[in-house]
């Protein structure tokens, strides 16, 4: 199991602390000791929380609509270091040209974060702007990933805007969003 040095976990500590801070709007009535004890009784944690700050995700803190916590990616656009992705293996096996390098469904798995299903990302949306100019994968059911599919989102025209594309496509503006409980 991989861990972080001291110094590692003390800054990205700072960073994420910082901004819970600067971002109360996502989490009013949440105290930083709360969420910092949280974390540091489970090491992986600390390390999905830094997997999600080095791919770009910005994690903060939400309060989710059933009253939970988690640390979501909060980046103005999709993630950049998790763009360019179809949607999963599936869909990365069943391509012959030009694959991607891997798939949104697999590096969510990976850094141990789950995917934005579409009723959390409208809710992340109540919270911020997210999405002007790139869009994300989210959560898909079963039933249309059988018939080669796969949903997205996107904010444009002040609206929150869910569509349909082949789960084997990728698109330079096209990530993901994920999130872990606290």
């Amino acid at each position: 199991m991989i861990e972080l040095s001291s110094e590692d976990k003390n800054k990205l500590l700072a960073i994420v602390e910082s901004r819970f801070h600067t971002h109360m709007e996502r989490h009013p009535d949440v105290v930083w000791s709360d969420v910092l004890t949280r974390l540091e009784t489970d090491s992986n944690k600390l390390i999905t929380l830094s997997d999600m700050e080095r791919t770009g995700g910005e994690p903060d803190v939400i309060r989710l609509p059933n009253g939970g916590l988690a640390f979501c990616d909060c980046t103005p656009e999709s993630p950049s270091g998790r763009r360019s992705l179809c949607y999963d293996e599936q869909a990365l096996a069943a391509r012959k040209k030009n694959k991607p390098d891997g798939s949104a469904v697999a590096l969510a798995e990976e850094i141990g974060i789950e995917l934005l299903d579409e009723a959390t990302y409208r809710h992340l949306q109540t919270l911020g702007a997210f999405d002007l100019k790139t869009s994300s994968w989210v959560l898909t059911s079963e039933a249309i990933r059988q018939k080669g599919g796969a949903l997205f989102c996107d904010r444009r025209y002040d609206h929150i805007f869910v569509y349909h594309n082949g789960a084997d496509s990728y698109y330079a503006a096209r990530g993901f969003r994920g999130m872990f409980i606290l």
